[in-house]
């Protein structure tokens, strides 16, 4: 399965945006530093000349993309799409020394391959398979549930009071002008708890880097590629007497399809094109539960990796300037971002794995690292943080529920994963930071909703002033409870590194 949100992913803090932008000169136009990093890998064209996707990276002039453009053609590549607004030029080409002829032509400013393997072959952050509800457990959740007057499966949904959702509803269920887009493997929409509200002019299917809006395109490419269908319904499943309930079940949300159909890998230009997409059609927040595919970590001293970064970037500073705020999944790796010294065993991803050592202050997880993304990570039913999720100091920004096998709810199912949405009219129990950072994408929404006129920056500032932060906790951290100490939390009771500013507060939120 592809690298989603249940896997892992960070939240990125000032002094790690800052060395982005100075390394990369991330806006468009802005010359380009010394690569930085310690931590190489290795080099991604093949030589058996089949084609590979790549990035280019110019400068946003007219002149300059169309120069590139005719020194792509002489160098044997092949234009699949151009986004003149960020300078950024998605290309094929079977030239192993493709990139490599490029980053030497005048106006390029970054240049790389998108992967390792080649076309004909396709990340999320769920942690462990789906847990599907039969129907007989459906029928004893649902008798609790009718008798408090909740949504039917709502009883098994511990999430949404954990966070004050389900009374938030009552005051402010989110506004029909606000948009959520799910970056993800594709939505749904025919299911009866999603088609309510979801947007079909604001979905796409964006696969290789080129967006395909015809109809129905956005859905999953087959019913395993569950994870953005169950993530859309944690944000914005509606209260219609049918299922579960959203965090904000008034809120419209969209999909934008950016998983091979195959692999179900998330590679770099259809992520590009997913927030250029977002951007020109309005959408207010954006959810990203995976990592960018092939590598979980970029490192800036690779041209590969660092025209990865470069080209992810551009695309989520653009949206971010047409006032969209996008929020990231931390990671499953129980990994500290803030750390000097980090394994990474999986990559890259679509070929053959090296592992190798990384510092992620100099290599990146994307797009949950990047500038004014919100990093979120995970928590269980008791508010501690989830076994699996990410954590570090100056990383993470806020917190959610997630899910965590380990706590176990009062609920009829006794389940401490998240119930939601699934293909062809079901439901399901997953966990993971990609359960997370919807959760805080709709928390988001409904800001959005009570504050119409809300910048990205503002709306990340209302994030963190409405959560409520646990502090770290007083004795030694043992998420599964096996006698050993899994993590260390570093800061104080307004910030640290296990829950950022704190977990999300949707009660708050609409107060």
């Amino acid at each position: 399965m592809a690298h989603l949100r249940s896997r892992r992913r960070l939240a990125l803090a000032v002094p790690v945006a800052l060395s982005l932008t100075a390394s990369l000169g991330f806006l468009p136009g802005a010359a380009a530093a010394a690569p930085l990093t310690t931590a190489t890998s290795a080099s991604a064209a093949p030589a058996d000349g089949t084609e590979l996707a790549y990035v280019v990276n110019t400068k946003t002039d007219r002149h300059t993309i169309e120069s590139v453009k005719r020194a792509i053609a002489r160098a044997d590549g092949t234009v699949v799409v151009t986004y003149d607004k960020i300078g950024v030029i998605v290309v094929h080409s079977a030239d192993p020394d493709f990139g490599k002829r490029l980053r030497a032509v005048r106006g390029v400013q970054s240049a790389g391959a998108t992967r390792t393997a080649p076309l004909t072959a396709a990340g999320t952050t769920d942690e462990g398979a789906a847990q599907y509800l039969t129907k007989a457990q459906a029928a004893k959740v649902a008798a609790r549930s009718t008798a408090s007057g909740e949504e039917p499966l709502e009883a098994d949904q511990w999430d949404l009071r954990a966070i004050g959702a389900d009374k938030a509803a009552k005051i402010n269920p989110g506004s029909r002008s606000v948009t959520v887009a799910v970056i993800d493997t594709g939505v749904d929409d025919t299911h009866p708890d999603l088609a309510p509200n979801f947007s079909a002019a604001q979905s796409a299917n964006c696969v290789g880097g080129k967006a395909d809006t015809s109809y129905g395109a956005w859905r999953p490419a087959n019913a395993d590629h569950y994870h953005g269908t169950h993530v859309a319904g944690e944000i914005a499943a509606a209260r219609n007497g049918i299922g579960v309930a959203g965090v904000a079940p008034n809120v419209k949300v969209a999909g934008i399809r950016v998983a091979d159909p195959v692999s179900e890998l998330f590679y770099p230009e259809s992520v590009v094109c997913a927030f250029v997409f977002a951007a020109d059609h309005g959408v207010e927040v954006t959810n990203n539960s995976y990592y960018v595919d092939p590598w979980l970590y970029n490192c800036m001293d690779d041209p590969d990796q660092r025209a990865i970064v470069d080209a992810v970037n551009r695309a989520q500073l653009y949206a971010q300037h047409k006032g969209t705020l996008n929020l990231a999944s931390a990671g499953n790796s129980n990994d500290d971002l803030d750390s000097h010294a980090l394994v990474d065993d999986s990559s890259p991803d679509d070929s053959t794995a090296v592992p190798r050592t990384v510092d992620p202050h100099e290599c990146f997880d994307v797009p949950t690292q990047l500038p004014g993304v919100v990093t979120v990570s995970s928590t269980g039913v008791t508010s501690t943080k989830a076994y699996y999720s990410s954590y570090g100091d100056g990383v993470i920004d806020i917190a959610a529920p997630g899910g965590d096998k380990y706590r176990i709810p009062d609920t009829p199912s006794k389940n401490g994963r998240i119930l939601s949405t699934m293909p062809n009219n079901q439901y399901a129990f997953l966990q993971g930071t990609s359960m997370a950072s919807p959760h805080a994408a709709g928390v988001a929404a409904l800001l959005k909703s009570a504050h119409p006129s809300a910048t990205p920056a503002r709306l990340q500032a209302l994030l963190k002033a409405q959560a409520d932060n646990p502090g770290c906790p007083t004795d030694p951290y043992d998420g599964d409870g096996d006698g050993v100490v899994d993590a260390t939390c570093v800061g104080g009771k307004r910030v640290n590194g296990f829950y950022g500013f704190g977990i999300v507060n949707a009660l708050r939120a609409v107060k």
